[in-house]
């Protein structure tokens, strides 16, 4: 939103400088975000008539022009000029003897051996524009002699309004002016609207057919005017400076009152609206195959979310964002009408994104309007028409449904107090409401406040908390620390284990962290998971990235594929992220741990002997993630494994996640020129921590036995250590695996596991009867449970 400074001192009486107001107006939330002057300084440049124009005698190009300065001067003054445009009698710019310019002084001289006492100017040579054809053509009303500075309003800034979207009431010269009011304390003078009496009987029908879209319309017909006027200086200098184009007296008074009251308007041509039976406007929706060429040459095909404004076979306009320019006001026109209306922001909102343009009503429309002021800016732009154009007005018609409603919302002392850390009192609270224009009322220390009809933005008690937070001025509420105890926690010994513990043992075992996209190809969950109903995205940002994963594993492939792709054949990652699934229709979330090792297990160097990382490298940092809990291995297939060489993980006899090596399908598949081992665990099941048990420490040496046992090949070796481990005597302090064996000597379908015993006593060294007991004990568990037996 631009303005001019002297646009605004008119309207409210502010004791401040231009700058001063930026920054309170900043303060109060309005960012300015630049003031400028309207012109460069220059001095001692008035209006001036040339009285005749003699062509040069040693220049074709160049006139030697008599000028009227008025009191500068008892006569008329010789100035060369070399402008085509000056003519014998107009009303221009001249800059005196001594006359300071951006870019030159004047002197006295000779052009061509023609003596010179002044130049006559262009815009561009004041600085006002960067390029201009000739010299500046006034009305003939111009007093010649006065300041031009003074005639022209250039002793003046422009402001810039960085306005956010819920301050649509300072899209008018009106709202800023309250603003500033409310802000400075300063008296408003806002000029008063008084209702125009018709002269004539004509009315146009208006027949609002979608209500809710358009709760007020109002509209009149101005007859006989002439649109061949002059709009009035003071008037072009607040459209030029606000950033607006002339185009005619109507077209220019309507602009006027936008900028001024904050509501857009739009006149129509009234010969070129259907007469039909009966001539009349109606609001509605566009229907099919509808056409209009707008006021900036480009035509549409209107969808029927578009809500026009028509006469009773076509579309005039597009409500509320641009005029149709088969119904524009041009230079023949003589009768108009003038409709003022409110549209509410929830039917024009989106449209000017959609249409691929925006325009100022739209700009103001989508945001809110004051529907009190549509009247009144009807009211008016009116007495504008008729002041500058002339003419005959006919009655306003006018047709109102349910507007929005502003009900009193209620603002607590203490909540102010809570919210703001500062006690206002009820009497500071009452100005600031007074001088914000809110009618409010008090009861205790509460008060119903009700929000003006300009202010959208009004809505919970939060909404008027912040507003008089403006008033008081953000820099004077103090900043105060928080008054808090400061108690130490307690840490439980049992509960959830840290993500980030889980990440510090995966990296102090050389893994590298990873992060992919929840996003995922839709191959990769029929491949790797044989998970054929996804969660597919409605609106993916790429066509192989159109569901949602429910394993990591796709990711961390991917990855090996982008290094090895690289060179890069040593891979260690993880990643920890979100998964999803279906089940039963319904989606679920679950946060999991995956971890990939590609390549050799240790960086090559001249010490250790190259090896590919293989299952049980894998396996034990599984089980270091879970230490001191023990977690078991079972056999079984996954889609992403290799069938031979994969297990499900095990707690508490409750699967937890998968670990295996890649299926050589998909190492083909996906161009892997090697494979890799893989695993994925629930982050639920690895975030529990155990309770430390105490233990003591035996004084006395262990004793170690080793047996052998003979069993059938589809008994594993997780089974007997379970086994032993439930029924094993106290004094067993640790049973292990150290050997296996299936070939010769043994029968077919048989193997031979070996196993270390640990015996250690607490209180004294145990006998040979003691040790030989338990271990008996645990042979008795084998041979009872799986028919083992000892090997011979």
């Amino acid at each position: 939103m631009k303005f001019p400074g002297n646009w605004l001192r008119k309207l409210v009486d502010y004791q401040c400088s231009d700058e001063e107001l930026a920054h309170k107006l900043t303060m109060a939330g309005l960012e300015v975000e630049s003031v400028v002057p309207v012109a460069p300084f220059f001095d001692k440049v008035v209006i001036a008539e040339v009285m005749s124009v003699q062509k040069h005698a040693n220049a074709d190009r160049l006139r030697v022009c008599k000028v009227d300065v008025g009191n500068y001067s008892d006569e008329p003054l010789q100035i060369v000029c070399g402008a085509q445009n000056v003519t014998e009698g107009m009303k221009t710019v001249c800059a005196l003897i001594g006359a300071r310019l951006p870019e030159l002084n004047i002197r006295q001289g000779k052009i061509r051996g023609v003596e010179s006492f002044g130049m006559l100017c262009s815009a561009r040579e004041l600085g006002l524009v960067s390029e201009a054809d000739g010299l500046i053509e006034l009305p003939d009303d111009a007093p010649a002699g006065i300041s031009f500075r003074e005639y022209d309003g250039l002793d003046d800034s422009i402001f810039t309004l960085k306005l956010t979207p819920n301050r649509a009431d300072c899209l008018g010269m009106f709202g800023i002016a309250r603003e500033v009011a409310a802000i400075t304390a300063g008296k408003l003078n806002l000029p008063e609207i008084k209702p125009v009496n018709p002269e004539i009987a004509d009315v146009l029908r208006i027949r609002v057919e979608e209500p809710q879209s358009c709760p007020l319309y109002c509209g009149r017909i101005v007859k006989g005017i002439i649109t061949s006027t002059q709009t009035p200086l003071w008037m072009n200098q607040y459209l030029v400076r606000a950033g607006l184009r002339l185009i005619n007296p109507v077209v220019d008074i309507i602009n006027y009152v936008m900028l001024e009251t904050g509501q857009p308007m739009h006149a129509f041509d009234l010969a070129k609206i259907e007469k039909g039976a009966e001539q009349e406007i109606r609001v509605r929706y566009a229907v099919a195959n509808e056409r209009l060429r707008l006021l900036n040459g480009e035509c549409l095909d209107l969808q029927e979310d578009l809500l026009v404004i028509a006469d009773s076979s076509k579309p005039l306009a597009l409500a509320g964002i641009m005029g149709g320019s088969e119904s524009e006001v041009e230079g023949g026109t003589t009768d108009i009408f003038i409709e003022s209306a409110f549209f509410s922001p929830a039917a024009i909102s989106g449209k000017s994104f959609k249409l691929g343009f925006s325009s100022d009503s739209s700009h103001r429309f989508e945001r809110g309007v004051d529907f009190s002021m549509t009247r009144n800016a009807l009211e008016r732009a009116t007495a504008l028409v008729l002041d500058i154009c002339g003419g005959k007005i006919g009655p306003v018609v006018e047709v109102s449904n349910d507007l929005p409603r502003r009900d009193a919302v209620e603002v607590r002392q203490k909540r102010i107090a809570k919210i703001l850390g500062v006690d206002f009192g009820i009497e500071l609270i009452s100005e600031y409401f007074r001088r914000l224009q809110f009618g409010h009322s008090v009861s205790g220390d509460t008060f119903y406040v009700v929000p003006p009809a300009s202010r959208f933005d009004l809505v919970i008690e939060e909404d008027f908390i912040e507003e008089l937070a403006r008033m008081h001025g953000y820099d004077l509420i103090p900043a105060q620390l928080p008054k808090a105890s400061a108690h130490m926690l307690t840490e439980p010994e049992i509960g959830i284990a840290p993500v980030k513990r889980l990440r510090q043992i995966l990296v102090a075992r050389d893994y590298q962290e990873v992060i992919n996209y929840t996003f995922v190809d839709t191959q990769w969950e029929a491949d790797l998971c044989g998970n054929n109903l996804p969660v597919k995205l409605k609106n993916p940002i790429a066509s192989h990235m159109d569901v949602m994963r429910s394993s990591l594993f796709g990711g961390l492939i991917n990855n090996l594929q982008f290094n090895l792709n690289r060179k890069q054949s040593r891979v260690r990652i993880f990643e920890i992220g979100s998964c999803f699934s279906k089940d039963n229709d319904e989606e679920k979330e679950v946060e999991n741990l995956a971890v990939l090792c590609s390549g050799n297990v240790h960086p090559e160097q001249w010490g250790v002997t190259d090896r590919d990382v293989d299952f049980y490298d894998v396996k034990m940092d599984v089980e270091s993630l879970f230490w001191p809990r023990n977690i078991d291995f079972e056999s079984a297939v996954h889609p992403a494994l290799h069938p031979g060489k994969s297990a499900r993980i095990l707690i508490d006899k409750s699967p937890i996640g998968w670990i295996g090596e890649l299926h050589p399908r998909w190492q083909r598949k996906y161009h892997l020129s090697q494979s890799a081992i893989l695993f994925e665990l629930q982050i639920e099941a690895l975030a529990s921590d155990l309770l430390p048990m105490m233990q003591v420490l035996s004084k006395f040496p262990p004793v170690r036995r080793d047996i052998a046992v003979v069993v059938e090949n589809e008994v594993s070796m997780a089974k007997l250590l379970e086994a032993m481990n439930s029924e094993k005597d106290k004094s067993v302090s640790e049973i292990s695996l150290f050997d296996l064996y299936s070939g010769e000597n043994l029968e077919q379908g048989k193997k031979s596991l070996a196993f270390r015993i640990l015996l250690q006593g607490t209180e004294k060294n145990l006998t040979d009867q003691e040790i030989d007991q338990a271990v008996n004990g645990l042979i008795n568990v084998l041979g009872r449970k799986f028919g083992a037996t000892l090997r011979g």
